[in-house]
């Protein structure tokens, strides 16, 4: 069991953005599909680099429910994706990122250099989703509470440590994380928790984070939770990513029991269905 972590190790600072309230005040967790406009990224690379090709996938998940669209320009995938550089992530977001944005509902930028999220907010975004947690890129930090936005703070490791208390970790590396929020003067009104399933963990120990998720909630900071078609599913079941449609919703409608408030997902119709049903059949009881 992690030791409590009150809500005063969380960053204090201006008003907090409107965007999160509105996107947390359901009874069912929010929705952030994903919309990778890569070559190499693990489940869906190279299906959405045309910028009609994204567009149309970001219109149908909204149609399908999604309440944010995540956009992403480099793979961050644990195994084998090869860094980019500023310049070649922007050049491959410029042709769809206004369009997405155009569409009418958050869009959320998935990088993890100050300097594209800032032109990306530039452009329209409204979240940042740092899978470095802050912890990367040390001009990120300054981005986000100048800017007043909310930002996801993701737990990742450079490798797999079969051997650590792999919820400890996640709690240290969080309260590292908002340290720096906290100095950065960043609002804990703008900051979103994500454990990270599936970056530097084996899939025993993404799977403990899923079923424990509920001690992360010591922070008292919204939590995040993006299992989807993620490797772990497949030590259970043999599939390829795009047969994993069932063990993603299995730890969504999990992750959402333990306290995530908002899910990020691939297959954002069935993910939506699943924690709307999920919903009211709680409430009937």
């Amino acid at each position: 069991m992690i030791a409590a972590k009150p809500r005063s190790t969380a960053a204090t600072g201006s008003a907090g953005h409107p965007v999160l309230p509105a996107l947390l005040s359901r009874p069912y967790p929010a929705v952030m599909g994903v919309l990778n406009v890569t070559p190499d990224s693990f489940s869906d690379g190279g299906q959405f680099t045309a910028p009609e090709q994204a567009l149309a996938q970001a219109q149908r998940m909204i149609a399908e429910g999604a309440d944010i669209i995540d956009i992403g320009a480099e793979s961050t995938r644990p195994y084998g994706s090869e860094p980019i550089s500023v310049e070649e992530e922007m050049t491959r977001l410029e042709p769809v990122l206004a369009g997405v944005v155009a569409l009418g509902i958050p869009v959320s930028i998935d990088s993890m250099k100050s300097a594209v999220v800032a032109w990306a907010l530039d452009q329209g975004a409204a979240i940042a989703n740092d899978v470095w947690g802050l912890q990367r890129d040390s001009g990120m930090a300054g981005l986000v509470a100048e800017r007043g936005v909310p930002v996801v703070i993701m737990h990742n490791r450079e490798s797999a440590d079969p051997d650590i208390d792999i919820m400890q970790d996640i709690a240290d590396f969080f309260t590292r994380s908002l340290d720096i929020a906290a100095k950065a003067k960043i609002s804990s009104d703008n900051i979103v928790l994500d454990p990270g399933i599936g970056f530097g963990k084996t899939p025993e120990q993404s799977m403990t984070a899923l079923a424990r998720l509920g001690e992360l909630q010591s922070f008292g900071l919204p939590l995040l939770v993006g299992a989807s078609r993620k490797r772990f599913i497949s030590t259970v079941t043999p599939l390829e990513p795009h047969q994993r449609l069932g063990g993603s919703i299995a730890a969504h409608l999990l992750a959402a029991q333990n306290g995530a408030r908002i899910i990020r997902a691939h297959d954002v119709a069935e993910t939506v269905q699943a924690l709307r049903v999920a919903a009211a059949i709680r409430e009937q009881g």
